[in-house]
């Protein structure tokens, strides 16, 4: 029995390594794991040199329906639904992780910053689970976007295909087209 306990303890210690490494605030760590809090605080000062932030976790759904957000959102839910799907993982946390890690492979693989964290998927697949989310189809491309519950939407147009006027215009977007502009012989 002594066993069975010490190898589910390594297990949680390990779970608790991944999420922390990956970014997980405090209150997740406790809520995924039976650890105590002490422990966990703990680990995180040893792994980040630094003790967890302070501070709630997100509790509205309406940042994900900002346009940004909402684009990475929905690519972190439709990779979460094909893991959840296919890719043979028992526990949610587990489907969770791996999603995230595919999610940031992808960006990577394409030069972009990650937006959502992996606190903000984790409350993501939550507000899913407790029906306050859902998912609505573009009716131009007919990928299927993060939106509030039950909201009529009828000819949803999504945030690709009709971005806001100031879509894309960051600091640091600024500042990289300014840089380009100024270098000479350089071509756009």
């Amino acid at each position: 029995m002594a066993t069975k306990s010490v190898v589910a303890e390594v297990r949680e210690i390990t779970l608790a390594i991944e999420l922390i490494e990956l970014g997980a605030r405090l209150q997740l760590l406790e809520a995924e794991t039976s650890l105590s809090r002490d422990r966990l605080i703990k680990l995180y000062k040893e792994l980040k040199g630094a003790s967890p932030p302070k501070g709630m976790l997100p509790f509205s759904t309406d940042w994900f329906m900002t346009w940004q957000p909402n684009i990475h959102s929905s690519l972190f839910h439709a990779i979460y639904r094909f893991v959840d799907t296919h890719g043979g993982v028992k526990s949610t946390i587990q489907t969770i992780v791996k999603s995230y890690r595919l999610y940031l492979e992808h960006l990577e693989m394409h030069g972009d910053e990650p937006v959502l964290s992996l606190t903000r998927a984790w409350t993501l697949v939550r507000y899913f689970e407790s029906g306050m989310l859902q998912t609505n189809a573009c009716t131009r491309c007919g990928g299927r976007f993060v939106a509030h519950a039950y909201e009529l939407r009828a000819g949803y147009v999504c945030g690709l295909c009709q971005p806001p006027s100031r879509a894309g215009k960051t600091r640091k977007a600024i500042a990289s087209s300014g840089a380009a502009e100024r270098a000479p012989g350089i071509a756009a």
